[in-house]
């Protein structure tokens, strides 16, 4: 059963091809074993991230 996942500090990969970007990922297991992976994001999904984190960030400033 996985218990979270957390993002590899890592570049960003884009391939124009598929139109799809690639983040580097790791998957945690609740019993402690970990897994590399992949978040594959097509371009909409990306935009509504960086838009979401976009608002994050503005609201933290406001701190």
């Amino acid at each position: 059963m996985i218990s979270h996942i957390t993002i590899d500090q890592r570049d960003i990969a884009y391939d124009a091809r598929a139109q799809q970007t690639a983040l580097s990922v790791t998957v945690h297991h609740r019993d402690g074993a970990t897994e590399a992976s992949l978040l594959v994001m097509d371009p909409g999904q990306v935009e509504l991230y960086a838009i979401q984190l976009g608002h994050l960030l503005g609201d933290w400033s406001k701190d």
